[in-house]
Parts: C-alpha cells; structure tokens; sequence
C-alpha cells in the first residue's frame, strides 16, 4: 500500500477534520448539565474551540484555555468576539462548568490549580477514550506506542484524576462518538492531528508512521472509500468543594 503523503498541519487538521468527532461527547456533557443561557463554562485545553463554541451557540458565556498558540488562533477565528483565550487558567475563577475535554490527566496541574480557586459547587467534567474493546481506533493508537520503542500508556482513570485534583464525583456516562472520515487520506492526516503520534514521528521516519497508520485503518474502509471507526468516549461530573 503507497502512503498517502500529504502536507501535514497538524492544528488545521485537528479543526478542519479530527475535532468534529467528538461533537456527541460535547452534546451529552451540555445537555446533562444544562449548558445555556447565563451559563459561564471555562474550556480547559479548548484546542480550536469548537466546543466553546457550541457552548455559546446555547446561550453560555465561554472563554478558554490553550497552551499551542496555533490552535488557541483557529479557535480565536471561529469564537464570537469578546470571548477570552488564555495559555495559563486564570488566577480567580468564576464559572459555572469547567471543561477538560481532552486528555485531561496532562492538565492535572491546571485542574488542582483551578480547584483552589473554583467556587464551591463549580461542576468539572473529566473525558476521555472510553473501554479499548470498545474502541475501533484502539489498535491504531497502539502503533504510537511502538513506533516510539514504548509501552503503551496506561489509561488514566479518571476518578483517580478528580481526586487528584481534589474533586467530589457526582457522575459519569458514556457516549458513542464513531470517527467519519472521508477517505484513507483524510482519515491519516485527522488521527495525527491528535497529538497521539508526535512522540513516533520524532523517533522515527514520518512516512513510516503514515505508512503504518494508513496500513491499519483497511479493515474500517469501506466500498465506497469512506472510513468509519466506532468508538466510545466516557466522561465523569465532578465538584469543587
């Protein structure tokens, strides 16, 4: 199988293709807590903003949290002026909801530091991939870990990452959240916008690693070219004080 060699942007794919998949986890987390009008929600790691931005489409007053300036700058583009993005939490927190959307045991420091802060009752919601074998991209993240000469991580529990941040469970649900691509091409460029191969494609030749990752989503090509992956995302409701 040729690789598809393709520019890479990892930020631009990751707006333009990877972070639409996640729109169902988004939903279920706004519905459960009544995101909307006269809601104040805090993006924690926002990436391009689309989830501040469907907050805001309900009526809630967002602003974010962004370490890669390339994709606090696609979010800032996308997001209705006034919103504010920042690199660091802020030092007082005032806001109904936070959200750690996306690998939120990375933001642990992040978490405690807003925890001490955060208003007594202020809802966090904790996500992340749901069980493996629930996960069609399981195996293709596994690529990652050996293409870099390492284990694959653990998956962090993410009531062990709210007590570490000092936070009280309240709640937990999971979603359905298949990832729809296009073709193999638009497929390969979404999954290495996630950030789960950068470590590979440092220690090794990139093309390798699109090689291999293309190699792995045949079995989700279907007739028509298109690739659909099913996966399940969890995500835990948790409080301050």
């Amino acid at each position: 199988m040729t690789p598809t060699l393709v520019p890479h942007h990892p930020a631009r794919d990751w707006a333009e293709i990877q972070e639409r998949m996640l729109v169902p986890l988004y939903e279920a987390v706004y519905d459960r807590l009544g995101v909307g009008t006269g809601c104040r929600l805090l993006g924690l790691g926002c990436g391009s903003g689309l989830a501040l931005l469907m907050a805001a489409a309900r009526g809630a007053r967002v602003a974010g949290v962004e370490r890669d300036r390339t994709r606090a700058e696609l979010a800032a583009e996308r997001l209705p002026e006034g919103v504010t993005l920042t690199e660091e939490p802020p030092e007082d927190l005032r806001c109904d909801v936070v959200t750690a959307f996306h690998a939120p045991d990375g933001l642990l420091p992040e978490l405690l530091g807003l925890t001490r802060v955060a208003q007594s009752g202020t809802s966090f919601v904790l996500a992340d991939w749901g069980p493996p074998e629930q996960c069609a991209t399981e195996p293709v993240l596994r690529i990652a870990a050996r293409l870099a000469d390492r284990r694959p991580a653990p998956r962090p529990h993410l009531a062990s990452v709210a007590a570490a941040a000092g936070l009280r469970p309240t709640g937990s649900g999971r979603v359905a959240c298949p990832f729809g691509y296009a073709d193999e091409g638009s497929a390969v460029r979404g999954l290495l916008s996630t950030g789960a191969f950068d470590e590979a494609v440092r220690a090794t030749d990139p093309s390798q690693v699109e090689k291999e990752v293309e190699e792995a989503l045949a079995p989700y090509v279907r007739p028509d070219g298109t690739v659909w992956m099913p996966n399940v995302f969890q995500y835990l409701v948790a409080r301050a004080g």
